[in-house]
């Protein structure tokens, strides 16, 4: 009588449990691009990126976010620019953030000033300039084509520098040319590492 014989093929391990970040970006190819690097098979946190090509204002970020389905644990962020947007709508969007437990980023100019602190320090950087500074390290770089092979190594480069440049005289978003996009990937390694938000 033929034994039963056991498989020994072994399974893939699966995550049971991944932190999800619900990421509301104004733009619709860049910010995507680059924080779909966050995401992979074996990755502890899973960043669900909500874009729309349309309706790009702050207060329209604010409101995808609104009606996204949210579960307990989940960490909400908004991805913004200064671009030429209102003050006061802005200073609206931040506090209707701190109301609903959402954590809002903004660059000024634009979010190719993030991009670009992986490389320099971003010194004299404005709107006009900041793409072409940004293309002396990425030549091929367009707004659909980030080149995330040569970002990923420099994160931590990028966060330095734009810490450095935050500063507690407007801790909600920079008035100045700065960028606090590195909050929320900060937050993105320390959950991959197991740490939770301060």
């Amino acid at each position: 009588m033929a034994r039963n014989r056991r498989s020994f093929s072994r399974k893939r391990p699966t995550l049971n449990y991944r932190k999800r970040f619900i990421v509301a970006t104004e733009g619709s190819q860049t910010e995507p691009c680059y924080f779909s690097m966050f995401n992979s098979r074996n990755s502890t946190v899973h960043v669900v990126i909500l874009k729309d090509r349309q309706k790009t204002a702050p207060g329209q970020v604010l409101n995808r976010v609104k009606r996204a389905e949210k579960k307990k644990g989940d960490q909400v962020w908004l991805v913004v620019d200064r671009d030429t947007w209102d003050e006061g709508e802005l200073n609206q969007v931040f506090q209707e953030c701190v109301e609903n437990d959402y954590s809002m980023t903004l660059s000024n100019p634009k979010f190719e000033y993030w991009l670009l602190l992986h490389f320099e320090d971003g010194n004299n950087v404005n709107a006009g300039n900041c793409t072409a500074r940004l293309k002396a390290h990425l030549p091929a770089f367009t707004k659909s084509h980030v080149e995330i092979n040569k970002l990923k190594p420099r994160v931590q480069d990028a966060i330095n520098r734009a810490a450095q440049k935050d500063t507690p005289a407007c801790p909600n978003w920079p008035r100045m040319t700065g960028t606090t996009v590195y909050r929320l990937v900060r937050e993105l390694q320390n959950a991959a590492n197991g740490q939770k938000k301060n």
